[in-house]
């Protein structure tokens, strides 16, 4: 094995971040250590799914008109590096805060076949910023 096979291999097995890969159409094709970690399936469970399984019901509509957009497209604000922030969804139906960006995957044509996502769970960073926040709001109340 290569050393970039080594690198490859070590990225993608990763549990620290979740590396979600799905099709053109949102199903899932890989699902690394770091989903199971944040989400709660295994990879068994969600290999084969729809990305729904991870997406807040109230969100799925605006998330899956850009998706396609995407697929249609193949423009995205978010794939040089900008970070989304959205609510995701664990497998309890946990709301989490999480933070990712987004990789295009395009065969040697150069057709796009779907999009990796490098995702991160921002959930206790998020709450800590809002607590923050709503004490200054409340700091500036009383100094009225």
């Amino acid at each position: 094995m290569s050393w970039t096979d080594n690198i490859a291999k070590a990225v993608l097995s990763t549990s620290s971040d979740a590396i979600v890969a799905a099709d053109k159409r949102g199903t899932i094709i890989f699902w690394n250590p770091g989903a199971e970690r944040i989400f709660g399936f295994g990879a068994s469970e969600a290999v084969g799914q729809s990305l729904n399984i991870i997406i807040p019901e109230r969100l799925r509509k605006r998330h899956w008109d850009g998706y396609y957009q995407v697929m249609a497209t193949g423009k995205s604000r978010y794939d040089h590096g900008d970070v989304l922030a959205v609510p995701g969804m664990k497998r309890d139906g946990t709301q989490i805060s999480i933070e990712f960006t987004i990789v295009q995957v395009r065969d040697s044509a150069g057709e796009l076949n779907g999009l990796v996502a490098i995702i991160r769970d921002a959930t206790k960073s998020y709450e800590e910023v809002r607590a923050l926040k709503k004490m200054l709001a409340e700091a500036r109340e009383g100094s009225r």
